[in-house]
């Protein structure tokens, strides 16, 4: 039975849809509605920022230890709803159930790691350069956050936001991925049974179009100070554009062309085990799945060889069993996949991997395959060797289950393939020589570099972002996100009784500059 989910604000239930009743299906059973969506309009936006604006001050208000423990109760409440939540993932978005209770898990690492920093939001004691004053700084909310967040990771990405921005005091309107709204509320009820006041947290079902809309005006208006954004590159840069009007900085997360180095001194079924999970899993939807393989002439057939049998023999499905990787997400990236995608593959471009390429079906069938590929969004797993640095291959992100694989003599070679696309998320090495290891995080421009990992894999205390066509420099997850959702305040205090100026009157030490040892 499918659920009626709509936009909440100031925790009441938009259930009226003024945005119009939309379905939400899984993607690996396209005939299973897994919601009926009240859609919100650009009206509805704008209210959920005003009622995040009115509820702001009083939540600030609130000690930061307080607001810690809220955390702690909803990190709780995630864990004990761990499996349903899980179920929901996978019958919502198409992924597989093991990775859909690692996703559950990255919500709650995340409230572990943000309920004790909620007793750690340090500022400092500064010594002034005048007698009898103080200097002191102090970590301030935003106010009100507008958050925007993808699909392929429905309910953890989410979390690296939403965590950290309540618990620095700020208000929140979430807007998550339209083909992931049962997800959005259910992740919305476990925040707000978790002890947030009305208007704290609000959630809001709409389109990209209309969103935008809401946020523009919301913008306008004041009553946004702070924007998160999880998506395409394209769309970020309208976000920043947009955010740069208001003399705003968004903390954007984009998408990103990840390359992995495979040296010729690697354990090559290491590597063959890390590209198939970075570059095949989830489908290959994440913005930190590998894009380019990156192999070195000595290695390059025999590492091909092994990925390819390795992909060949990959159980691919039904989410709900033990497969490497399900549907595609919604049928916006199986279009995408089919008509963009693998046009980019080239009269001199090998494409192996599979007993087909393109949609799974009947009539162009996967061997092994997992369940009936008519029921779902299912495609081919493909990797195209040949790959070479003037390719539009080898420059554009492909969401899906795409792999490259290019070949290098030397390192300057490397390199060139692995920074040449401009985007500078993720990036991988696999080498059992520390100095190629060192090299490579020297050179590359990726904001994370794993070595002998794959390009996926984050964990909840440590920065999350990009560079280039992958953001704006913004880091989420860790401590670092707090420079996302507070400002830096400084005070003075002059306990002296009379006006000191500083730079004027301040008081300096006599030195003898002129002696010399004899």
């Amino acid at each position: 039975m499918s659920r009626t989910v709509s936009s909440i604000v100031a925790g009441r239930p938009i259930s009226e849809g003024p945005g119009g009743m939309v379905q939400s299906t899984n993607p690996s059973d396209t005939s299973e509605v897994v919601a009926e969506v009240a859609l919100g309009d650009a009206g509805t936006f704008v209210a959920a920022c005003e009622a995040a604006r009115d509820a702001q001050p009083g939540w600030a208000a609130v000690p930061a230890p307080v607001r810690g423990r809220a955390i702690q109760q909803i990190g709780r409440l995630v864990e004990d709803n761990k499996e349903a939540l899980a179920r929901l993932v996978t019958a919502e978005v198409g992924k597989p159930y093991a990775e859909s209770l690692g996703e559950v898990q990255e919500i709650i690492d995340t409230c572990n790691f943000f309920l004790g920093e909620g007793r750690r939001l340090y500022g400092q004691t500064v010594p002034s350069e005048m007698p009898d004053k103080q200097l002191f700084t102090y970590r301030t909310p935003v106010g009100v956050a507008a958050i925007i967040t993808a699909g392929n990771f429905p309910v953890a990405v989410p979390s690296w936001y939403l965590v950290p921005a309540l618990l620095c005091g700020n208000a929140v309107v979430w807007k998550p991925a339209e083909y992931a709204p049962a997800l959005g509320d259910a992740l919305a009820q476990l925040f707000l049974h978790g002890g947030l006041p009305d208007g704290v947290f609000n959630l809001v079902l709409a389109d990209g179009p209309t969103t935008f809309a809401g946020l523009e005006t919301s913008l306008a208006r004041g009553l946004v100070d702070k924007v998160g954004f999880t998506g395409s590159t394209q769309v970020g840069r309208q976000i920043g554009e947009l955010c740069g009007r208001h003399l705003q900085s968004p903390c954007l997360e984009l998408g990103g062309k990840n390359p992995l180095v495979v040296m010729d001194d690697a354990d090559l079924d290491l590597a063959v085990e890390g590209a198939l999970f970075s570059g095949f899993g989830t489908a290959g939807q994440r913005c930190t799945s590998l894009g380019t393989v990156i192999a070195h002439e000595a290695i390059h057939d025999e590492f091909l060889a092994r990925l390819t049998t390795a992909v060949e023999g990959a159980a691919i499905g039904d989410p709900r069993q033990d497969v490497l990787y399900g549907p595609m997400i919604h049928e916006r990236f199986l279009q995408n996949f089919e008509e963009k995608w693998l046009g980019l593959i080239r009269d001199h471009h090998g494409v192996q991997g599979s007993s087909g390429v393109g949609r799974i079906t009947a009539g162009n069938p996967r061997d092994g395959f997992v369940g009936d590929p008519e029921r779902g969004l299912f495609v081919h797993p493909t990797i195209v060797s040949g790959v070479r640095g003037d390719d539009e291959l080898a420059v554009t992100e492909t969401f899906g289950p795409l792999v490259g694989v290019a070949r290098f003599s030397d390192w300057e070679d490397a390199m060139a393939l692995a920074n040449g696309h401009g985007y500078g998320l993720s990036a991988s090495i696999y080498t059992t020589n520390p100095r190629h290891a060192f090299r490579y995080r020297e050179r590359i421009t990726a904001g994370m570099v794993s070595v002998n990992n794959s390009t996926s894999g984050a964990e909840a205390h440590l920065p999350f972002g990009g560079n280039g066509k992958s953001g704006n420099g913004s880091r989420q997850s860790g401590v670092w996100v707090l420079d996302q959702f507070t400002r830096w305040q400084s005070m003075n205090w002059d306990y002296a009784g009379r006006l000191q100026k500083a730079q004027m009157e301040t008081a300096d030490v006599e030195a003898d500059t002129g002696f010399r040892l004899g």
